[in-house]
């Protein structure tokens, strides 16, 4: 019989080694969510610096910036935890179409 040593297993040509790795790619995954949502926030920023047709207050920056990270958590926990590429898809698609009906609704009020 093989046994491994439990501090140490090979995964996907990754050495994991005290669930460190793991804890590692967790850290860049939110800073890439994190990253992405500053870019996204920084569009009607800069818009209202140019025009005054944008004019947005703090909180609908907190606002959008919650909803974004939520979503892009969302998608990133799909990603994680779904096995199969088609249900990846599906379920990153439905997290995406309540993220575009919440936007719809708070900047216009649909229902």
């Amino acid at each position: 019989m093989n046994r491994q040593n439990p501090k140490s297993l090979s995964h996907k040509n990754q050495i994991i080694i005290n669930n460190k790795t793991f804890k590692i790619m967790e850290k860049k995954v939110l800073g890439i969510i994190s990253a992405v949502v500053v870019l996204l926030l920084l569009i009607p920023f800069i818009a209202m610096q140019l025009t005054d047709e944008v004019n947005w207050t703090l909180l609908d920056f907190v606002t959008m910036g919650c909803l974004l990270f939520a979503t892009g958590l969302a998608c990133a926990f799909v990603i994680k935890r779904a096995r199969k590429l088609e249900l990846q898809i599906t379920l990153c698609v439905a997290v995406l179409a309540v993220f575009f009906f919440i936007w719809a609704e708070l900047a216009v009020g649909i229902i």
